[in-house]
């Protein structure tokens, strides 16, 4: 297969020209290539596709609620509409019977994955069960535990060590040093989140693998000038990813996404949606932000706001849940918009830094001659038209 454009985003800027697939692999991005047709975008934008490493459930699937290999199958039918390519299946601070329980689940998903699914299931982030109670935010509090290496050593071998590539924890925690150097031999990055930790904790540890923070300022201890806190560590330390959920201006308001911006610049941002697949809860769920009570009953989710309105939704309808969470490429528009941030700087954040940070960025994240295929096609109103996986279109348009 082989596209023409005028604006390929390659990682050595935008080429006017021409980028060819085989077997599920770029071999050539130029300006000239001879006697072989091709499908002509125009003035399109051709960028990498998005990686999201912090995603519990989107759209038809949550593979924190329901924990099964097809929860995954359907997030990934889901999120490749919204331009993701790549993501990890991240599990939640559950009983650890449980959570092994969708590791095994997980392994066969990434095991059975092909691109015509959707976007790629490429392994798992760990979120809990190191935690601190005292910012568990949506977490289970009778689930958090304090970190052992037994414990950590039992979760990788439930889906295999390669197949982990993130783990989030609160550093702090009684035997979370021992824990922390275990992951960084195993090549497990390692995040900082629902923490208490101090500036000086993070220091000390940042050179064992402390990589970020998961979902900059919520969940963590804030700043305040005489005890920076984990936002002030975050900010402070060059080195450490700021990993930003979906924009809505909700959970994080857009002054406080614009000061990180500004303190840490693209290079130090990572995007993802944090998406939970609202419509699988499995019992009712009240969401203190949103003010709403998700309510299961059989296919459909009952939702009932705190003033009192109800609607009704088919959660294995794409088009009926998929505006119930604001999805990736909703959220990178928002960004855009908000704060007049440029097409290249998304990329940074939504493809280049996350692959960098699980160690990934030699296959995906940029669009390069070797790389794998992953990449979007964006019309000149910043509208998604088109997503390819290794090559495969995925048809976004159709359902």
């Amino acid at each position: 297969m082989i596209i023409r454009s005028r604006n390929i985003y390659t990682e050595k800027g935008v080429v006017d020209g021409f980028l060819k697939v085989e077997n599920g692999r770029i071999v050539f991005i130029g300006e000239d290539i001879k006697g072989e047709g091709f499908l002509d975008y125009g003035d399109s934008h051709i960028i990498p596709g998005f990686l999201d490493l912090h995603v519990h459930g989107f759209g038809t699937g949550s593979f924190w609620y329901e924990k099964t290999e097809e929860s995954l199958n359907a997030m990934a039918r889901s999120m490749v509409k919204e331009g993701v390519t790549t993501f990890l299946g991240t599990t939640g601070t559950d009983d650890l019977e449980e959570i092994k329980e969708s590791l095994v689940e997980a392994k066969k998903a990434v095991k059975n994955w092909t691109p015509e699914k959707g976007s790629r299931i490429l392994g798992v982030h760990l979120e809990g069960p190191f935690i601190n109670k005292e910012f568990k935010g949506m977490q289970k509090e009778e689930y958090c535990l304090d970190p052992t290496v037994e414990v950590a050593e039992d979760l990788l071998s439930a889906i295999g060590e390669e197949h982990v590539y993130l783990m989030t924890l609160a550093p702090e925690l009684p035997g979370a040093e021992e824990v922390i150097k275990y992951l960084h031999e195993k090549k497990v990055q390692i995040s900082i989140g629902h923490s208490a930790a101090e500036l000086e904790d993070i220091g000390r540890l940042k050179g064992y693998g402390l990589g970020g923070v998961t979902h900059m300022y919520s969940g963590m201890r804030g700043f305040h000038h005489r005890r920076p806190g984990v936002v002030g560590a975050a900010l402070y330390f060059e080195d450490l990813y700021c990993e930003f959920a979906k924009q809505t201006g909700m959970t994080v308001s857009h002054e406080a996404f614009r000061i990180a911006y500004k303190v840490k610049g693209a290079k130090g941002i990572m995007l993802c949606t944090d998406c939970t697949g609202l419509a699988h809860v499995k019992s009712p769920f009240h969401h203190y932000i949103r003010k709403e009570t998700y309510i299961p009953d059989g296919e459909s989710v009952l939702i009932r706001k705190d003033s009192g309105e109800e609607y009704r939704l088919n959660r294995r309808d794409v088009e009926d849940v998929k505006n119930l969470e604001m999805g990736y490429f909703s959220s990178v528009k928002t960004i855009m918009e908000k704060h007049s941030i440029s097409l290249e700087e998304i990329i940074t954040m939504a493809s280049e830094n996350p692959a960098k940070y699980i160690g990934v960025f030699n296959e995906v994240g940029s669009l390069k001659e070797g790389k794998k295929a992953d990449f979007l096609v964006l019309d000149n109103h910043m509208d998604l038209m088109e997503v390819y996986v290794e090559g495969v279109s995925q048809m976004i348009h159709q359902s």
